[in-house]
């Protein structure tokens, strides 16, 4: 499967919904739409600084990812923009939510 093709599965909308109904009842209430989408964002700017996303990386290389290290690079981001103080547990929260949604779709696949 191409980029193309993988950027035409993702939605931002189904992403959103996907990883509200995968939150705790207790942390349904503290993040907004917008706060979702900003800490989104931040994971996808963590995988770009990481190269996740350069051409040259090998299709069948198997990416590992740190979760503590993503997790404190959104919880650093998010309090230096302004944005809100979270916690790890909620980040985490977030953080699998959109890996459950990118392996609904066959995103990493």
């Amino acid at each position: 499967m191409s980029d193309q093709d993988d950027v035409l599965l993702y939605n931002d909308d189904d992403s959103l919904e996907f990883i509200k109904k995968q939150l705790p009842a207790e942390m349904k209430q503290k993040f907004s739409d917008d706060d979702i989408n900003y800490i989104v964002d931040l994971i996808y700017d963590y995988y770009e600084s990481k190269g996740y996303f350069d051409n040259d990386l090998d299709d069948e290389a198997e990416i590992e990812i740190d979760e503590d290290e993503l997790i404190a690079y959104v919880i650093k981001n998010a309090k230096k923009d302004g944005v809100g103080t979270f916690t790890e547990e909620e980040v985490s929260a977030i953080v699998e939510g959109e890996l459950a949604y990118c392996d609904s779709i066959d995103l990493f696949d």
